[in-house]
C-alpha cells in the first residue's frame, strides 16, 4: 500500500483513526508478551537493526553497511517470502547482489542454524525484529530519518508509529539518517548514544539528461526529490509488483518526455530481467560517521 498522506501530518482523519490506535496499541502489547515465552539465546552477538516507524526509513542500507563490516550473515523475515512463487523479497535480493550471505524466512529458526557453524565471534545482524521478543540481541538499534522523524507522532492507524516513542529506551542506540531538512520537534532521548548517517543518491546518468522517475517505497518524495533534472515522476505502493501494462505506460510517459526512465535499487530488484538494461537505478549510497564502529566492536567484543 501506499502510504497514507495523513502519516505525517495531524489532520482531522488522523484523529478520527485514534480509537483504533489504541487498538493496535493494546493488541500489539499482547503479541509483545507472549512471544517473550521462550527466548532464544544464540551463541554468536545479535546486531538488531529495526525501526518503530512503518517502513520508509532506512534501515536496508544502514543494515547493508553493518553486515558488510563485519563480514556477518543477515536473518530476515523476507516481505511477501513466497515458496511457491520463488520470491524472498526485494530487500533480500538487494543485500544479496552485494555479496553478503542473507537467510530468509522464521528468524529464530534461521539464527539456530547459524549457530551450528564454527565461527561463532563473527555477529549476524537481524534485520527488523525489534518488535519481536523471540531472539535475545546483544545490540538493538533503531534507525530514524532525520527528515521523517515521527511523522505525526500517532500510532498505525492514524500515524506511522509501530510502538509509542517510549520504546526507544528499549534500544542501545540510535542511527539518523540526515536530512538537508529536519523534521521539526524531532528530539531523541539524552541518554541512549546518537550516531549519525549520510545518504547520496548516486544516478547513473550525466547531469543533463532529463529523467522520469518511478518509484514503490514507503516514501517516494525522498527519492524524486535526491535527482537532479527531473520531468516526470510516478509513485506507486511500497513492494510494488510491477505488470508488463505498467512499465509499458512508463516508458510511453518517458518517451513523450524524451527522458530516460530511472528507479530505486529496490524497485529495479522486482523488474523483468529484459528490462533492467533498459530502465536503470540510482544508486543509494549510505556513510555511517566512524565513532559507531568503534562502539558497536565494543558493544558485541568484537575481535578482528
Amino acid at each position: 500500500m501506499k502510504t497514507p498522506w495523513w502519516f505525517l501530518h495531524k489532520t482531522p482523519l488522523a484523529f478520527l483513526l485514534l480509537p483504533g490506535s489504541w487498538i493496535y496499541y493494546l493488541v500489539g502489547r499482547c503479541v509483545y508478551l507472549f512471544r517473550k515465552i521462550g527466548v532464544y539465546k544464540s551463541r554468536r552477538p545479535i546486531i538488531c537493526v529495526g525501526n518503530i516507524l512503518a517502513g520508509g526509513v532506512g534501515k536496508t542500507p544502514i543494515v547493508r553497511q553493518i553486515a558488510g563490516f563485519f563480514d556477518a550473515p543477515v536473518v530476515m523475515r523476507g516481505y511477501k517470502k513466497s515458496v511457491k512463487t520463488g520470491n524472498v523479497g526485494d530487500e533480500a535480493v538487494m543485500l544479496a547482489r552485494d555479496g553478503l550471505q542473507v537467510h530468509v524466512g522464521d528468524r529464530k529458526s534461521n539464527i539456530m542454524l547459524l549457530d551450528k557453524q564454527s565461527d561463532i565471534n563473527t555477529p549476524i545482524v537481524m534485520d527488523d525484529g525489534f518488535q519481536n521478543p523471540k531472539i535475545k540481541k546483544t545490540v538493538s538499534i533503531l534507525v530514524f530519518d532525520q527528515s521523517l522523524g515521527y511523522g505525526n507522532g500517532f500510532l498505525i492507524p492514524a500515524g506511522p508509529m509501530r510502538e509509542p516513542k517510549s520504546a526507544i529506551r528499549r534500544a542501545d542506540a540510535i542511527i539518523v539518517i540526515r536530512s538537508a531538512r529536519p523534521k521539526k520537534h524531532f528530539v531523541l532521548p539524552t541518554d541512549i548514544p546518537v550516531f549519525y548517517a549520510t545518504n547520496k543518491t548516486v544516478s547513473p546518468y550525466g547531469a543533463r539528461d532529463k529523467l522520469f522517475a518511478f518509484a514503490g517505497i514507503g516514501y517516494p518524495k525522498k527519492f524524486f526529490a535526491a535527482l537532479p533534472n527531473i520531468v516526470g515522476k510516478k509513485s506507486f505502493a511500497d513492494h510494488y509488483q510491477y505488470t508488463d501494462e505498467d512499465l509499458k505506460k512508463l516508458m510511453d510517459m518517458a518517451r513523450k518526455k524524451r527522458a530516460k526512465l530511472i528507479t530505486t535499487e529496490k524497485d529495479w530488484v522486482r523488474l523483468p530481467d529484459a528490462l533492467r538494461d533498459e530502465i536503470k537505478y540510482a544508486k543509494l549510497e549510505t556513510i555511517i560517521d566512524d565513532n559507531f564502529w568503534q562502539w558497536l566492536g565494543d558493544k558485541i567484543k568484537w575481535q578482528h
